[in-house]
């Protein structure tokens, strides 16, 4: 007999059971199946079933008004919530809190590479994501209350490395959502912004013999959708619902639809809005920066996703492939009610292909928001204010990302700032303080990210903080900021403070910054200067920073250029005072010196005024077998630098 799998949302919600473990699917306020969250809740209200649920999903689904899973609140839906965001279901995260519900709080690519473990039948997900978070064993497990009694993560050790054991939770619904789909439940996505996690989902509660109930705009005539254009195949889904109004599938809750978000055209993008320079714009601009060029990166909400616009009126954008979580590959990154999703994006991966990514590395640079930072430069953005916000991807990519900025104001609440001259002056201080003493709970673990030599910064309007193995250390101060006024008085510890320089000058003036010269390194042939006479390369590393590899290419390049132009090996003076080189790049960097050394170097004397520095260096050249004094001054540089030559 013909099969059609079209029924109403209420006939579909019938069929949930007391107790069921349901997955759903939606990313902030994107591709949420809004009909099927409405009809579970109406059932609920009307009836008092199903009860004692167990709701897994990833990124918050919801308006934070109570749309999407915020409507599933009422007390005796929910038994346990396993979720990586609390903060767009608020009611559920009272309820996670006061007791009254078990939750659970872990990585967004952690519970989505899990519902992949669950369709494939495995007990579960090993991955080093958590590790020494709050999500580790050690620190709580993600459970968010004293009545979550069950161990989903275990600390397990593989050839003497330490892992961590996500158990799978089987799932007996998965509330998914599409564009099109004829009766036998075949499915495409032709007009959502994201395809998100809805296969594996979808082949996770069908594996389980569970019921896949997908809510669609649209029925179309059995075979017509193209094979490779059906997402979700029919054999998986049970129900096909059809959205009662437009309003109930809509693109998200701010956008009907965008057919640009959808890839279905390509548009002209005007030029993002030039950003007023505030303190929003100045911590934009400083972490800017750092931006890798022809590298991946990701932006987090907040102050990070001005670094957009900055790279926009910088006009280095062209240089950058942005990313976002949600399975965004390059474009213009969108904002606000449609955020996660992109205008012209290169491509759309499911959720979980981009965790993928993620883990495995493949961020050069990931530029997050931070709640919470103390002296060992742990940060915290899950859980504070006595608010359950939730962890999302945080954890996920800032483990796991190349290089890390942390970007936000120095305190909040009520913070005012003018610039004046080119100088920053503090009008109004913040009622809170961002750096205390130890934050309320450990999103990121400054110790872990210190031991894996992992570049990571903290950008504030009036100064920047630098990762080191001692904890925080003060590297940069914005001009008109004292450090003894503006900065130590409104922190509860005091950071580590070796000379740090004044952040770059053109961060607080009107107009273009020539962004793009400093990221290219279009300009360090001005660093260099030879003396014939004496056979001296002046190189003039100072206030220079070394953030990628390209960094050290384009330096060895420069070098050797003026030592061939030379014609001869040189006695090279290298000023490395306030030099910042990242975390991971020390031995590469003495690669470098140890090439340059081979190939033109007569003899070299550098120095730098940081005991920080100058140990590292030495420490670095020390491995490759090099010279390893770096002197405290340029005089004692110079000095040796002539005892040498003149002995010869």
């Amino acid at each position: 007999m013909p099969i059609n799998k079209v029924v109403s949302a209420d006939e579909a919600i019938a069929r949930i059971r007391p107790g069921d473990v349901i997955a759903t699917t939606g990313f902030v306020q994107s591709c949420i199946p809004e009909s099927l969250h409405a009809a579970l809740e109406k059932r609920f209200v009307e009836t008092g079933a199903p009860r004692d649920l167990t709701l897994i999903m990833c990124a918050g689904a919801g308006d934070s008004k109570g749309l999407g899973t915020g409507r599933l609140h009422h007390e005796g839906l929910l038994k346990r919530v396993i979720a990586a965001n609390f903060g767009r279901m608020p009611k559920v995260a009272v309820a996670a809190q006061e007791d009254k519900i078990q939750g659970y709080n872990l990585p967004q690519g952690v519970i989505s590479k899990l519902y992949r473990s669950c369709a494939s039948g495995s007990p579960g997900l090993f991955t080093k994501v958590g590790l020494h978070t709050y999500v580790d064993p050690r620190l709580g497990g993600g459970k968010v209350n004293s009545v979550t009694k069950e161990d989903l993560v275990r600390l397990v050790e593989v050839e003497g490395k330490e892992w961590l054991f996500y158990k799978a939770t089987p799932i007996n619904v998965a509330l998914i959502r599409a564009t099109s789909a004829d009766s036998l439940g075949n499915l495409s996505m032709e007009k959502e912004a994201l395809t998100l996690d809805v296969l594996a989902q979808a082949m996770a509660a069908h594996n389980n013999g569970g019921v896949v109930i997908a809510q669609v705009e649209r029925l179309v005539a059995d075979g017509s959708i193209k094979p490779k254009d059906v997402k979700v195949p029919g054999i998986l889904v049970d129900c096909v619902v059809v959205a009662e109004t437009s309003e109930m599938h809509r693109m998200n809750y701010g956008v009907m639809y965008d057919p640009a978000l959808a890839g279905e055209v390509r548009v002209t993008v005007d030029n993002l809005p030039t950003m007023k320079l505030d303190e929003r714009k100045i911590i934009a601009r400083r972490a800017s920066f750092e931006l890798p060029p022809n590298g991946v990166i990701n932006l987090g909400v907040g102050a990070p996703d001005g670094v957009a616009n900055v790279a926009n009126e910088e006009k280095v954008t062209p240089y950058l492939v942005m990313t976002t979580e949600a399975g965004a590959v390059g474009g213009v990154l969108a904002g606000g009610s449609s955020f996660g999703s992109s205008a012209n994006a290169h491509s759309i991966l499911d959720q979980n292909q981009m965790f993928d990514f993620y883990h495995g590395g493949g961020l050069a640079l990931t530029c997050l928001g931070m709640a919470e930072c103390d002296s060992m430069g742990n940060v915290n953005t899950s859980k504070f204010g006595g608010r359950l916000n939730g962890c999302g991807g945080f954890i996920d990519i800032s483990q796991n990302a190349r290089a890390v900025v942390f970007a936000g104001t120095f305190t909040a609440g009520g913070l005012e700032v003018a610039i004046e001259d080119g100088k920053l002056k503090i009008v109004k201080e913040g009622r809170a303080r961002k750096f205390v003493n130890q934050v309320e709970q450990v999103t990121f673990s400054g110790k872990y990210a210190a031991q894996k030599s992992q570049p990571v910064i903290y950008v504030t309007e009036r100064c920047v903080f630098q990762l080191t193995d001692h904890g925080l250390e003060l590297i940069e101060v914005a001009p008109g900021i004292d450090i003894e006024r503006d900065i130590l008085p409104h922190m509860a510890f005091k950071p580590h403070i070796h000379n740090p320089i004044p952040m770059n000058p053109a961060i607080f003036r009107e107009g273009p910054m020539d962004l793009l010269s400093d990221l290219l390194n279009q300009k360090l042939g001005e660093r260099m200067s030879y003396d014939a006479e004496r056979n001296v390369l002046s190189v003039d590393l100072s206030a220079w920073s070394v953030r990628k590899k390209s960094d050290i290419t384009d330096l060895q390049k420069a070098i050797a250029e003026a030592c061939e132009k030379a014609g001869r090996r040189v006695n090279t003076l290298i000023n490395q005072d306030r030099c910042r080189i990242a975390e991971d790049l020390y031995d590469a960097y003495a690669d470098m010196v140890a090439y340059l050394s081979k190939t033109y170097y007569a003899r070299t004397a550098r120095y730098a005024t940081s005991t920080l520095t100058r140990q590292k260096l030495q420490d670095a050249l020390r491995r490759r077998g090099l010279q390893t004094r770096v002197f405290e001054s340029a005089k004692d540089a110079a000095a040796s630098l002539e005892e040498a030559t003149a002995a010869e």
